[in-house]
């Protein structure tokens, strides 16, 4: 089992128009969300562009909880806060949360109901199961988080993991200018609901949704003969054709022009590498 341990931002979402409120800033449908559930969701600018990528607790009717990468919550509330005209909801930051993530490698559709990173007891006030490619997980979160006994964290081959899955990092590998397709049809179908009705920015999303998700720069997962590094120019056919923006190991995560088909070769900084689908 993969384990690591992250600071992550927390805001706290109060208020009798919480919810109506968010069901018109965000790509996923608060009302598919039960009290104690949680699910990943998008807020974009009004031209489509990303804001941030975060997953949203719900709590109560009233009471959500939101947690995103790092750093990420000033502006995650600043747009919130743009379009609350004579709305009941406030957005509260917390401080010291942590995160931590458990997976495990599975080939099944579903994992087992006692696989160990969905089973492991935690105290934390939020907790989290969910799906990446080829894996399994779970994440806890708390301001005063604790790590039970017998969990080994390790940061590098977690991270690993998650390129080799392509789920990309906010800040990193998508960002504020990101087309949010460009993150992955992972993220897309974990993220977006596409019969909620009207909320800001969606109809780039739809948009590119009804092309078939073609974008101009899709991520994709490189597995090279030697070590990656974030930064490298990806070469293919002879033109500079994208930029990596994780490594771990020969692993990478790239953005690239959409010829850069999975199968293709291609050099990073001169150092071969072959183009996979997640794995």
């Amino acid at each position: 089992m993969l384990a690591s341990v992250v600071d992550r931002d927390v805001v706290e979402v109060c208020g009798q128009d919480a919810s109506s409120y968010l069901q018109g800033q965000i790509s996923q449908d608060i009302d598919s969300i039960s009290p104690n559930e949680s699910a990943w969701s998008l807020i974009l600018a009004p031209t489509g562009k990303l804001t941030a990528w975060f997953r949203l607790h719900r709590i109560a009717d009233d009471r959500f909880y939101i947690d995103v990468e790092a750093g990420w919550a000033a502006p995650l509330v600043e747009r919130l806060e743009r379009f609350k005209l004579r709305t009941a909801v406030d957005f509260s930051i917390l401080d010291g949360w942590r995160m931590l993530s458990l997976r495990t490698q599975t080939s099944d559709a579903e994992p087992e109901e006692n696989d160990p990173a969905l089973t492991v007891p935690t105290q934390a006030a939020l907790t989290a199961t969910f799906r990446w490619p080829g894996f399994a997980g779970s994440d806890h979160l708390d301001g005063r988080l604790a790590v039970p006994s017998g969990i080994e964290i390790d940061d590098s081959a977690f991270e690993e993991a998650r390129i080799r899955a392509a789920v990309p990092r906010l800040g990193v590998d998508i960002g504020d200018n990101t087309i949010p397709a460009e993150g992955g049809a992972n993220l897309i179908e974990q993220s977006v609901s596409f019969t909620k009705g009207c909320y800001t920015g969606q109809e780039l999303v739809a948009r590119i949704d009804s092309r078939g998700g073609n974008v101009p720069r899709p991520l994709r997962v490189l597995i090279a003969e030697e070590a990656l590094e974030a930064g490298g120019v990806v070469t293919f056919d002879g033109r500079e054709s994208g930029v990596v923006t994780s490594a771990a190991a020969n692993v990478g995560l790239a953005a690239v022009m959409r010829k850069v088909e999975p199968g293709s070769l291609v050099s990073v900084n001169g150092v071969k590498a072959t183009v996979q689908a997640p794995s």
